[in-house]
C-alpha cells in the first residue's frame, strides 16, 4: 500500500486554513499599511517564514526589517514588530516582543496560541490553528514533524497578508518586480 503523504499535507493545510480567522488577516493588513516601519522576528524555522514576509512586504514598498539583522534600526514609538512563533513561548521572540511594547510600538503576535507569553506581550494576534512541536490536546492533527504545519500555514496566511496589502497599495507584478533584487 502507498501513502500518499503530499494528499494528507495539503489536506491538513485546508483544514487549518478553513478554521483561520479571516478577520485576523485584515487586522494585520491594516496595522502593516498604519506603521511607519515594520520590524519582522521570529526564530528556526519561524524566523525564516518572517525573513519571507519581510521580503515580499518590501517588494510592496513597505520601511520594513528584520530583527537581529545588523543593518536594522531601532524600533520606535508607532512602528508595528510582527512577531512569529507557533507556540507563543520562543524566548527571544518574546523578549524582542516586550523590548517593542517598551519602546511604544505595536506588536502583532502571529502564533497558535494568543494566551501564550506571545500572545500576552502583544496588542494583536493572526492565530493559526496549525499544530507545534508540543502537540497540545488543541492542535490540529498532523503526519508532520515539530511544527512544520505552522510553519506552511505562516508562509501561506503572510503571503495572502501580502496580497491584501498589494491590492490595497495597487502594487501589481510590475511594480513589485521594480523592487526586486538586480544583483543576484
Amino acid at each position: 500500500m502507498t501513502t500518499d503523504n503530499l494528499s494528507t499535507v495539503l489536506l491538513e493545510i485546508e483544514g487549518v486554513a478553513h478554521k483561520t480567522d479571516r478577520g485576523g488577516i485584515d487586522a494585520l493588513v491594516d496595522r502593516l499599511l498604519d506603521a511607519p516601519h515594520v520590524f519582522v522576528t521570529g526564530e528556526g524555522r519561524s524566523g525564516l517564514m518572517g525573513k519571507a514576509f519581510a521580503m515580499r512586504l518590501m517588494h510592496l514598498g513597505l520601511s520594513v526589517y528584520a530583527i537581529g539583522e545588523t543593518i536594522t534600526p531601532a524600533v520606535r514609538e508607532g512602528d508595528l514588530v510582527v512577531a512569529i512563533s507557533g507556540s507563543g513561548k520562543t524566548g527571544g521572540t518574546v523578549r524582542a516582543a516586550q523590548s517593542a511594547r517598551s519602546a511604544g510600538a505595536g506588536v502583532h503576535a502571529v502564533t497558535t496560541d494568543p494566551h501564550s507569553p506571545l500572545g500576552e506581550a502583544a496588542d494583536g494576534a493572526l492565530v493559526l490553528p496549525a499544530a507545534t512541536k508540543y502537540r497540545r490536546a488543541d492542535e490540529a492533527p498532523t503526519i508532520q514533524p515539530l511544527s512544520s504545519l505552522f510553519d506552511q500555514m505562516s508562509h501561506i496566511v503572510l503571503d495572502v497578508v501580502c496580497l491584501e496589502v498589494a491590492r490595497r497599495r495597487d502594487v501589481d507584478n510590475d511594480l513589485a518586480g521594480t523592487r526586486h533584487s538586480n544583483t543576484e
